[in-house]
């Protein structure tokens, strides 16, 4: 249920301002220390930032599709690993149990994951596995009571400080799809290992790693669904991440337009601010309207989930758009500030890198494309 306008408008301004005024003053030190500060972290748990799409009847805020991805387009205006900070208990590490959970899992879970006290993750990608989902080989064998978990996910995000894996596993022989599940696995069970962070091209603060599951006994009634449906808990999972990570992506594209224009309004050349040189005016018009259309996709699939349509293409082509136009926007504006986009004392080479890893996340480009493709077929056009 949405949230009455006055409540949502109020929502929207303290978030607003919190990224104005606590986080966009700590980009360079995030960057420097690879690290959130414990504090800011205590602070979105006292927003309520970690259960935003989690119901209220649990804890959280409730937010509608819509809402969420207007809150996000906000947090899209500072260093993106700050969103990622409870961007797993938004998204891909919490959905799956709010979609399929049982009453007693989400009773059990849910809570505890909306205050932040639980961090959640989403264990899918393996070593061989990456696009192709539904060939994963890490296995869970039921032995009449429970199951054992054998095998490696890579590149987990926030798996330094998760306390809870959505993992995806082989259940049976069924090749493909047909035979993975879904688990709820804490990190305190025995056989649970988390690797070192990686070193990372961006997103400093935001931390990637493997798990690895050494016979670790899952009891029964902690697997999501039936057997063999956690392939589709994945994909309903990734609809609505990659509609987050969309909107995230505007927010990005948009403090980078505005920082482009503070800077060419101020920068002479030849005379004059280089914003009245027709050539920047060029990158700074193409930059706009694409910002605008991934907004109006964004906003607009958005609204269509809420109603309860299929949005699967939608979500695809949005997620699709709006992570390439936020790279083309970075690249400009890079170009727009010159040297000065070059150096990492104005931001702007940082966000040059932190927005790449947007084309590959919650499915490639060249996996939406597939998927975009496939959904215009199946409607005739």
């Amino acid at each position: 249920m949405a949230l009455d306008p006055e409540t949502f408008d109020a929502l929207i301004d303290t978030v607003r301002r919190f990224v104005a005024e606590r986080l966009r003053p700590l980009e360079a030190a995030v960057e420097e220390a690879d690290a959130i500060p414990a504090d800011v972290v205590q602070d979105m748990r006292e927003m309520g930032l970690f259960g935003l799409s989690i119901d209220e009847a649990y804890g959280g805020l409730g937010l509608t599709m819509l809402e969420e991805a207007k809150v996000a387009i906000e947090l899209g205006r500072t260093t993106p690993a700050f969103r990622s900070t409870f961007g797993t208990n938004v998204g891909i590490g919490s959905q799956g149990l709010v979609m399929a959970g049982n009453a007693e899992q989400k009773a059990a879970w849910l809570p505890r994951i909306a205050s932040g006290e639980i961090i959640t993750s989403f264990a899918l990608t393996e070593p061989d596995v990456g696009s192709d989902s539904g060939a994963v080989k890490t296995r869970a064998t039921f032995d009449g009571q429970s199951y054992r978990l054998n095998g490696t996910k890579r590149y987990i995000t926030n798996a330094d400080k998760a306390d809870l894996f959505t993992v995806m596993a082989r259940t049976s022989d069924d090749p493909g799809a047909r035979g993975v599940s879904a688990f709820l696995v804490p990190r305190d069970l025995a056989g649970v290992s988390i690797g070192h962070p990686e070193k990372k091209m961006g997103q400093k603060g935001a931390k990637v790693a493997d798990v690895v599951f050494d016979d670790v006994v899952v009891p029964a009634e902690n697997r999501l669904g039936a057997e063999g449906e956690g392939f589709k808990i994945a994909m309903r999972v990734l609809d609505r991440g990659r509609l987050h990570i969309s909107a995230v992506c505007v927010g990005v594209a948009e403090r980078l337009i505005a920082d482009c224009v503070a800077y060419a309004t101020t920068r002479t050349q030849f005379g004059k601010p280089i914003a009245e040189h027709q050539l920047i005016q060029g990158m700074l018009a193409d930059s706009k309207t694409e910002a605008l259309v991934a907004r109006a996709m964004v906003l607009e699939t958005a609204a269509a989930k809420d109603a309860g349509k299929d949005v699967v293409m939608e979500s695809a082509a949005a997620k699709y758009f709006a992570s390439e136009m936020v790279g083309r926007v970075a690249d400009r504006a890079v170009q727009i500030f010159g040297g000065a986009g070059y150096i990492a004392d104005y931001g702007i080479e940082r966000l040059y890198r932190d927005v790449r890893l947007f084309r590959i996340y919650e499915g490639t480009s060249q996996i939406q494309q597939i998927i975009i493709a496939r959904e215009t077929i199946k409607r005739g056009g």
